[in-house]
């Protein structure tokens, strides 16, 4: 598009207008510094050489920055909505930046887009740290006993562990570790390029050393450099009492350890009670079934029921009817990690004999009259 200027330097003079800063950015014209900041940000981390290697990037990347650098100051933007250029507007072409904050005060600031680019920019060198290991997993089943009481199981894992022959540092000898060459030690290399906006330090992490800073005249024959190698492990793990499934145990430092030295990971526990043939449990209460007989029911009786923790003695008082539940206070699961315990229910069920003998037939029959007699008696009474 062209526009024609008048002032008093220039007069009829062509402009040739060949881009449009907000079509650069992907943003309407009533666009908000905010939304001018998100699509500079999207924009450059897309485009930043560093991390886009075609052809075309480092172009595209300097068109977003004069445009941001443009619809980022107010009296930029307001000179070249009205005129379709920023001549005139206090600096040449939009390359500098003037009254455009980067660093805040409601403008963009810069040092957070340049964060999102690998290494960061020219804000010192940042070494990577030693990387982190692996968490692995591990599924355990153990009985209703052992969630009472608790219990220590020693478990098998294969993983990888710290490498027996380096003990975890890669190379063969701790004399055969140097500095690299590449990076001088500190694990990122420093690139300056000409922008917009003057000259801007990158740095990113040092191709050579992985961004260890460090490499190896000798690497580990065993781990290859790697400072790990495949083990089977035995680990101690202490189970608490009052666990239930689905409880996850975390066992620190017990995952896989980081690679050339670095820290390792946790263990995670992952825990199955397995179904009690004769308690079922609800949550920190448990309960049971115990069979009774017609006359413990009828008169009354005391008996012995299972807990966990050995027998126990139950009342059960006279009229008893079958499925009334009984509590055992105290008798049930510890609360894990906490005090007390839930309770125990007992469950008497009367059991009905299968085989009779005669005699027992005779009195169960003249019994039963007697209650259909009295029963009979006093329907008529209070008739």
């Amino acid at each position: 598009m062209n526009w024609i200027i008048e002032n008093k330097n220039t007069k009829n003079k062509k402009i040739n207008m060949a881009k449009d800063y907000y079509e650069t950015l992907g943003v309407s014209k009533s666009a908000s510094k905010e939304d001018i900041k998100k699509a500079y940000k999207k924009l450059a981390k897309q485009y930043h050489p560093d991390i886009n290697k075609d052809k075309n990037a480092e172009q595209k990347f300097k068109e977003i920055n004069e445009a941001a650098a443009t619809l980022g100051d107010d009296k930029k933007r307001a000179h070249y909505d009205q005129y379709g250029s920023t001549e005139g507007a206090g600096s040449q072409g939009g390359s500098g930046f003037e009254g455009f904050d980067f660093r805040g005060g409601g403008n963009f600031n810069f040092d957070d887009i340049f964060d999102m680019f690998s290494g960061g920019f020219g804000g010192g060198r940042r070494r990577r740290g030693p990387q982190r290991g692996h968490d692995l997993k591990y599924e355990m089943e153990i009985s209703l006993e052992d969630a009472f009481d608790g219990v220590e199981k020693t478990i098998e894992v294969q993983k990888l562990a710290k490498c027996s022959k380096c003990n975890g540092v890669g190379a063969d000898n701790p004399k055969d570790i140097e500095n690299c060459e590449t990076c001088g030690g500190h694990g990122v290399v420093m690139r300056t390029q000409r922008t917009p906006f003057g000259l801007f330090q990158t740095q990113s992490p040092c191709r050579d050393c992985n961004g260890e800073g460090k490499t190896f005249k000798n690497v580990c024959s065993v781990c290859e450099g790697e400072g790990r190698e495949q083990k089977n492990v035995k680990i101690k793990v202490n189970i608490p009492a009052g666990v239930e499934t689905g409880n996850q145990l975390r066992v620190s430092g017990e995952g896989e350890p980081g690679p050339k030295g670095g820290p390792s990971g946790d263990l995670y526990i992952f825990i199955e009670v397995l179904e009690h043939k004769v308690f079922e449990r609800r949550k920190e209460d448990l309960y049971v079934s115990v069979p009774i007989s017609f006359g413990q029911a009828a008169i009354g009786d005391e008996i012995e029921v299972p807990t966990l923790k050995g027998k126990a003695k139950l009342k059960i008082p006279a009229g008893t009817q079958s499925h009334t539940l009984f509590k055992l206070k105290d008798k049930g699961m510890p609360v894990l990690n906490g005090y007390g315990s839930g309770n125990q229910y007992v469950k008497a069920v009367i059991m009905t004999p299968k085989k009779l003998t005669s005699k027992q037939k005779e009195l169960i029959q003249k019994f039963d009259l007697e209650l259909k007699e009295k029963k009979s008696f006093l329907e008529r009474v209070f008739a």
